[in-house]
């Protein structure tokens, strides 16, 4: 869809690391810290590809396979900007109703079906409104 639409449609990411995930919290931290050296869809997928086997160790070992500056990603890990961020948008998804990941919404309107006919649905009856 943001092929197929690249003016009309834009993906935001929200965090909403779930407590029963000991490290989702710490995954998120890692990401966005990644994302201030341009390189959160990396470490994202990475923590993905790995999400059975994290812990501190696999965060720096992901930082150092995407070579990221591993004394500004270990600086910004422990940046309070960033925990707070995290926090906004989990006090965000609470109210929202948001209980799992992934949640998707359009225009405010949780995706049920996630498959791409439902997003391809969704999305272009929101935009035949405009």
């Amino acid at each position: 869809m943001l092929e197929k639409y690249p003016k009309e449609v834009k993906l935001v990411v929200k965090h909403f690391p779930l407590a029963k995930h000991k490290f989702a919290q710490k995954a998120a931290t890692a990401a966005l810290a990644a994302y201030r050296q341009g390189k959160f869809w990396e470490f994202h997928e990475r923590i993905f590809q790995n999400f059975k086997a994290l812990n501190d160790v696999k965060f720096q070992e992901i930082a150092r396979e995407l070579a990221l500056d591993l004394k500004k990603f270990n600086e910004d890990i422990q940046d309070q900007a960033i925990r707070n961020q995290i926090n906004f948008d989990l006090r965000n998804g609470r109210r929202a109703g948001v209980r799992g990941t992934p949640t998707v919404f359009v225009n405010g309107k949780r995706l049920q079906q996630r498959k791409i006919q439902g997003f391809t649905r969704i999305i272009e009856a929101e935009l035949s409104k405009k």
